[in-house]
């Protein structure tokens, strides 16, 4: 073969993607290039329309969030834990909730749950200052807890009580608290409905719960509730939701319970109950015997029951004599040992009440003296 012969020339091709390429350039240019005639570059903003007052509920709503959310606190706690290998001790956050100043001694009320296994407690007040709480006390059948914190008394703005008993549903409220973190947030709502019965950490019933559609989040639990002239009338304390976030249906803690339960947790760092001195029977026995009320098995010597005269279960020659059946306390009906103590929270140690009985198969009626009872 002759080594200078010359090889034919080949013709470079044209990648198929280039030709892609230059036919949606070209496309481009003929069908969809922008109209430059279009812009306008005079344009300016368009004038502000004049809006006129705020409507009346708005200018409510405003005031009473100005007023309020200064004794709204954001509560944070962490939890103490030791590490398995080295034994150092580090602190781990555990929760977020909401509270609000009691008074001006710088006492704080939240929900239990809010600070339950918590080992160290923050409180923020709404001017960002921080302060370590101490617990004065708890009510975990209520779901409540007091902290007490160093600020001064000019940081202190304790908040308006009103009252929760005369409630109508369907009236307007509004709820102040931290939910997911975000600090001073305001719901508005209604009451949904009154009455309602929860359960609270203990595992006992919290009665005449309000039930409200405002918004209530993780992290609202502990704030206020509020009526429309920013008073508290409960403390949210639950949602109802299967995601745990707000769906629509939210309860508060009633503020007469509040205003009954806070200031023996402050005098006494826990709830001073009334009681009569009795022991009763579990639902077990009570459906073993068909009782319908709540059955005495036991009174305490020196109580309130001895001198009631109230007769307990016995045993007599080999067999079983039912003690007294409480039926009703002041008229109102109750066939648990939870309702038995419900009633009697409604009252006050050395409130007189009358218990119906129902004994040897009669009714009967006494008065008894409520004590105080651990």
């Amino acid at each position: 073969m002759d080594p200078y012969r010359q090889r034919p020339v080949q013709k470079r091709r044209i990648p198929p993607f280039v030709i892609l390429i230059v036919v949606l350039v070209a496309f481009w240019w003929l069908f969809v290039k922008p109209d430059q005639g279009r812009f306008d570059f005079d344009a300016v903003p368009r004038a502000v329309t004049a809006r006129g007052d705020l409507a009346e509920d708005e200018k409510n709503t405003i005031e009473l969030f100005r007023i309020t959310s200064i004794s709204v606190v954001y509560i944070t706690t962490t939890e103490v834990r030791r590490n398995f290998f080295s034994l150092n001790i580090y602190e781990i956050p555990t929760g977020t909730g909401s509270g609000f100043i009691w008074d001006r001694e710088g006492r704080i009320v939240t929900n239990y749950h809010v600070l339950e296994d918590a080992s160290r407690v923050m409180v923020t007040l709404a001017d960002q200052s921080s302060w370590k709480a101490t617990l004065v006390g708890v009510a975990e059948d209520k779901d409540l807890a007091v902290l007490q914190i160093s600020a001064p008394v000019d940081r202190l703005s304790p908040i308006a009580i009103g009252e929760s008993e005369n409630l109508l549903v369907g009236q307007k409220v509004f709820a102040i608290g931290n939910p997911f973190g975000l600090d001073q947030t305001i719901t508005a709502g209604i009451v949904s409905a009154l009455g309602r019965e929860i359960k609270s950490v203990s595992g006992r019933t919290i009665q005449d719960v309000i039930q409200t559609d405002a918004a209530i989040n993780p992290g609202n639990s502990g704030g206020p509730l509020l009526d429309s002239a920013g008073r508290l009338i409960g403390v949210n304390t639950a949602i109802y939701s299967p995601s745990g976030a707000n769906a629509g249906i939210g309860f508060a803690v009633p503020v007469e319970v509040v205003n009954r339960v806070v200031p023996e947790l402050i005098q006494h760092g826990r709830v001073i109950r009334p009681g009569i001195g009795v022991a009763v029977a579990n639902a077990g026995i009570a459906r073993r015997f068909q009782i319908k009320g709540v059955l005495v098995i036991n009174v305490e010597p020196g109580s309130s029951a001895e001198s009631a005269g109230i007769r307990p279960t016995r045993q007599v020659i080999g067999k079983i004599v039912l003690g007294d059946i409480i039926e009703s306390v002041n008229g109102k009906a109750v066939s648990s040992y939870d309702d038995l103590r419900n009633e009697l929270d409604r009252y006050r140690v050395n409130d007189e009440v009358t218990l119906e009985l129902l004994r040897d198969g009669k009714q009967i009626e006494v008065q008894i003296r409520l004590e105080a009872v651990v």
